[in-house]
């Protein structure tokens, strides 16, 4: 793709301490410290150059205050999947790895392929995210600390056992506060009560969906489905044929849809027969969970489309 010669193209590699800048095509770079004053000072610069766009790196949430502050400033940011970044180093042979050349590389994946610039969440939907997010680490703390336990010399178990009782205590005080959230909103308390009228959905998955998932009833069945990461791709080529596998797209939606599917398939009357179906057909155990996980989520994308409640004769058809 040629470039216009009027077009700007910003990279931006975020760190624990510092920003990385890289401009195209003029090759300007300099770096400015990650912190309110520092952001601050990135916007004057930027709103000059007038970029078509700039790209940022999702960092686990070392992003979020760039993002925001230059989102606010009107400037055309989005924030993309590490993955895709390191994927596309690869393909142009840029192997090294330095936070200067990371930066070059986010604005040339810039240029190359044009992200779509999607609007910045609302305070409300940051907060809901961060407390899903948070819900999740201390799921997995609970979870490492029970499996210590059972290799623990005995000295440890009072203090392993205290800490988890504290984590669970925790849990308990985010569920409410995710919940007291997501009921003062208008539009998410009538959201989450369509998404749990359905059998095997309850507040986790349905929080996950309302913060990860804001696309839920605006895509079609296939456009969803690819957007979680549950779509079979092909793996072909010549006279090869491999089998269909998923991958990319929301991975923390996909594991809270996953752990959903489980109970859905022993309560769910229509995902009980499509499971059953597919697992007296022969097939593996992990392609008929994640055929569920794609069934369930076009119920759930068709629900929220059409605002209406589960009922018991609900069905879609086959999912493929």
């Amino acid at each position: 793709m040629t470039m216009n010669r009027s077009e700007c193209f910003v990279g931006i590699d975020v760190s624990k301490a510092r920003l990385d800048v890289a401009v195209l095509p003029q090759e300007e770079s300099w770096s400015e410290a990650n912190e309110d004053k520092g952001i601050e000072r990135l916007v004057k610069p930027l709103k000059k150059l007038r970029p078509t766009l700039i790209v940022v790196e999702a960092t686990g949430g070392l992003e979020i205050s760039l993002a925001g502050v230059l989102a606010a400033a009107g400037l055309p940011i989005v924030v993309v999947n590490p993955r895709q970044v390191r994927d596309f180093a690869k393909a142009t042979g840029k192997l090294a790895k330095t936070d200067s050349l990371d930066a070059h590389i986010l604005a040339r994946f810039g240029e190359a392929l044009r992200p779509h610039v999607r609007p910045l969440k609302n305070e409300h939907a940051q907060e809901l995210s961060a407390l899903v997010t948070r819900r999740r680490q201390i799921v997995e703390m609970i979870t490492a600390e029970k499996n210590r336990l059972t290799t623990a010399p005995k000295p440890v178990h009072r203090d392993i056992k205290a800490h988890i009782t504290w984590l669970e205590k925790r849990l308990d005080t985010t569920n409410e506060n995710i919940s007291k959230l997501i009921k003062s909103s208008p539009l998410w308390r009538e959201q989450d009560r369509l998404l749990r009228s359905v059998p095997g959905v309850g507040p986790t998955l349905s929080a996950t969906l309302l913060c990860g998932l804001p696309e839920l009833g605006t895509l079609n069945r296939r456009q969803i489905a690819a957007l979680v990461g549950v779509a079979p791709l092909n793996r072909d080529s010549g006279l090869f044929r491999g089998r269909r596998t998923i991958w990319g797209g929301r991975a923390h939606v996909r594991a809270v849809l996953y752990m959903g599917v489980l109970t859905a398939v022993r309560y769910n009357p229509v995902l009980r027969r499509f499971y059953l179906r597919l697992c007296q057909a022969g097939k593996p155990k992990k392609v008929t969970l994640t055929a569920c996980m794609r069934k369930l989520l076009t119920i759930l994308n068709a629900i929220v489309k059409n605002r209406t409640s589960w009922q018991a004769d609900y069905s879609l058809g086959p999912c493929h």
